[in-house]
């Protein structure tokens, strides 16, 4: 096991869990992709793609909510910075048996936007999921990763 903070950047020289210090790095545009599926049944894709489901335009909802935690990144995960973001898309690709979920996070600043790109996935698929669970009780929240990083 590591035991100093040269081994990874959120552990202090005792262990401990401490943020990282981006002060003195240099201020770069900074964009992180990320992507997931919510994998259901058939029958899901086609209401869905009616606009059929009991709580109405899912899509919208989940755009909205992937951005809004996008946004919220730093109160959600622990020693996260809170980050001024330029821009958070969200596109879904309605599959046979899936909805792939694409975020893209861009900014300005001094540390990488990938938690942020995560978090949009993750809230998308999340907020699918409980939109949708009362038409499909199969549904799965699969393969959410990082997809590019890109820092200029």
């Amino acid at each position: 096991m590591p035991d100093s903070s040269s081994d990874f950047s959120h552990l202090d020289a005792a262990g401990g869990a401490r943020m990282v210090n981006v002060g003195h790095k240099p201020e770069q545009q900074r964009t992180a992709k990320a992507e997931g599926w919510l994998r259901c049944r058939p029958e899901t894709i086609s209401a869905l793609r009616a606009r059929a489901l009991p709580k109405g335009d899912v899509l919208t909802v989940a755009q909205i909510a992937a951005i809004q935690a996008a946004k919220r990144t730093d109160e959600l995960i622990p020693l996260c910075h809170s980050l001024p973001l330029n821009v958070v898309e969200v596109e879904f690709d309605i599959e046979d048996t899936a909805i792939h979920i694409r975020s893209s996070v861009s900014m300005t600043g001094k540390t990488g936007v990938e938690m942020e790109a995560l978090t949009a996935v993750s809230v998308a698929a999340l907020t699918l999921y409980d939109m949708c669970k009362a038409v499909d009780k199969t549904m799965q929240i699969d393969g959410i990763r990082v997809t590019e990083k890109i820092k200029q």
